[in-house]
């Protein structure tokens, strides 16, 4: 599979709000048959380091992530949003950010743009789930939807969960931002969403595969032609390196860490048997890349690494 990639430095995004440029990764492609695939830029989150770390044995973690330069205090994953391009068809998977969660993200527009394409271009906008760095930028700053022309989709078990009035009860103190800005964005495209469930074929070529534990309803896509085949993975694996060294370990970024630990080591291992790509949404490199098996875990190739 050919991979390119188009670096736009400084300056894609505007300014954020320490006053410094948003550096962006415009566009890495890939072609799957006859469908190129295209993963753009939101930005970054800016994370504290214990929501992937604590709670882990300190010197296996540190023997992971120091050959990496990856720091234990803070994280800076980037934000990888999906378009895919076939016959007539525009295709979005997930959102971005918008203005409203971290200065750092929110670049889609511009990168969406910097590759000729507009929001009204878009045909199909499918969500992986409802995260804010997922679903918030379907609304512009007047709270207006910002793909106007898009067909909405979402798997029926992750609407549930984000549109039932007690989530914002049990989710937790710290994510109960999350379940209010969901449930307000989603009650404004309703009228323009449609949903599937596991094992559907979403669009043509597009099968959806349920991979919980990251939300209750997450979903990933599998993009085939013939024997060619990619998965947007979305944030069932949500790193390129706790993630792979060992998925069996729990993640503080899943809402459920037992079922996402179990669901990350099973895409890992189909991913790694049946050599299909990968592109991760906060995975380096533009998150297109391979699944390689590598002693008790696995590692993420690309082809800058």
């Amino acid at each position: 599979m050919d991979i390119n990639r188009r670096l736009l430095i400084a300056g894609l995004g505007g300014v954020v709000a320490c006053g410094l440029p948003r550096t962006s990764l415009a566009s890495t492609s890939a072609r799957i048959g006859d469908m190129e695939i295209l993963s753009v830029s939101d930005g970054n989150l800016v994370l504290p380091g214990a929501m992937y770390f604590d709670g882990l044995p300190k010197e296996e973690v540190d023997s992971i992530i120091t050959p990496l330069n990856i720091s234990k205090n803070q994280v800076e994953p980037p934000c990888n949003v999906t378009l895919l391009r076939y016959d007539d068809r525009v295709v979005l998977f997930d959102a971005g950010s918008g203005d409203g969660f971290m200065p750092s993200a929110g670049a889609l527009i511009d990168s969406l743009d910097a590759i000729g394409v507009t929001p009204d271009d878009i045909t199909n906008l499918v969500f992986t789930h409802g995260h804010p760095d997922h679903l918030w930028g379907v609304l512009d700053d007047f709270d207006d939807p910002v793909f106007t022309e898009a067909e909405h989709m979402m798997g029926q078990t992750e609407w549930d969960y984000w549109t039932d009035p007690e989530t914002v009860n049990t989710i937790g103190e710290a994510r109960a931002s999350f379940a209010v800005g969901a449930a307000r964005r989603l009650e404004a495209i309703e009228d323009r969403m449609t949903f599937f469930g596991d094992g559907e074929e979403v669009l043509p070529g597009i099968m959806a595969h349920a991979s919980f534990g990251h939300t209750p309803g997450h979903m990933s896509f599998e993009v085939r032609s013939g024997s060619e085949a990619l998965l947007i993975g979305g944030d069932a694996i949500g790193n390129h390196h706790i993630a792979f060294a060992r998925p069996d370990w729990p993640s503080g970024s899943d809402q459920d860490p037992d079922l996402g630990a179990v669901t990350r080591a099973r895409l890992l291992d189909k991913l790694s048997h049946d050599k299909i790509t990968l592109l991760g949404f906060h995975l380096p490199n533009g998150g297109i890349g391979q699944v390689e098996r590598q002693d008790t875990g696995y590692r993420f190739i690309t082809e800058d690494m």
